[in-house]
């Protein structure tokens, strides 16, 4: 994956699909390991990707200063799907899902 270093903490810009690979939502984050749990267990009932079932990790970036981060998010949301496609397989030729490299396990209290 793309890294970028200098700063001190860490932004991810990421793409989500869904089961069947039909959808792809980019988003950004600073947690990605706690985001990746939100989206699964649909902690916004009403957003477009708990709507869609939209949870499977499929690529990602990291960078070190959020502003980076975001521009890049902006980027690739103007991308065409095609060009996303392509983007996704030059790191993650089959597209599959990479969750477990973020597993999130919320405090038991």
């Amino acid at each position: 994956m793309i890294e970028f270093s200098e700063g001190i903490y860490t932004f991810y810009v990421y793409i989500l699909t869904n089961k069947n690979k039909t959808v792809l939502y980019t988003g950004v984050t600073g947690f990605l390991h706690k985001r990746l749990y939100q989206h699964k267990t649909k902690q916004n009932p009403n957003s477009f990707t708990a709507k869609y079932n939209v949870e499977f990790l499929i690529y990602y970036e990291k960078y070190d200063w959020i502003h980076q981060a975001i521009e890049r998010e902006k980027e690739i949301k103007n991308l065409s799907r095609a060009k996303k496609l392509e983007l996704i397989r030059d790191i993650n030729p089959n597209l599959d899902f990479l969750n477990y490299l973020f597993e999130y396990k919320p405090d038991i209290e």
